[in-house]
């Protein structure tokens, strides 16, 4: 011990800088790959090349920042939105209350709860429809329209 230092001989100071580098690179690529791993239910609504409405369920990424420009709540329900429609513009809706059933062109359904993310794309055509399910009262949501020609982030489930 020299002035309070331990010393090492050059080869255990050798294998201890491996050690710390080798521990710096794991960690930075296991924080890349969580970053990379983390991703969120999703379910996207979409138009068939017949302008039918079809639906695929994958997830989005967690840890994304997505180009938006506005978002909006809501809790009421727009006459129109009581019938079968498109999806006026790309939007994520992100369901923070109710549970709902959703019903495309082919007659298919699906659930969506809190914690799926929705991608309404389904633009042109007949489009979708939904109902409340019980013991749900209300559907509160918050609507995030996409920018136009950005990606959605979406992965197909495999």
């Amino acid at each position: 011990m020299t002035h309070g230092k331990t010393t090492h001989p050059p080869r255990i100071r050798t294998l201890f800088l491996s050690l710390a580098l080798a521990g710096a690179a794991c960690a930075t690529a296991g924080a890349a790959m969580a970053e990379e791993a983390a991703r969120i239910p999703a379910i996207k609504l979409y138009n068939t090349p017949d302008h039918q409405a079809a639906f695929v369920r994958g997830t989005i990424p967690a840890l994304r920042k997505v180009p938006s420009q506005e978002f909006w709540l809501s809790n009421s329900v727009e006459p129109w939105e009581q019938s079968t429609h498109p999806a006026p513009r790309r939007q994520y809706v992100v369901t923070l209350q109710g549970e709902l059933e959703f019903r495309v062109s082919d007659g298919s359904t699906f659930r969506l709860a809190p914690g799926t993310v929705l991608l309404a794309e389904d633009t042109q055509g007949a489009g979708h429809s939904w109902k409340m399910l019980p013991p749900a009262t209300e559907w509160v949501r918050a609507y995030i329209p996409m920018v136009p020609g950005s990606s959605d982030g979406f992965e197909p489930s495999r």
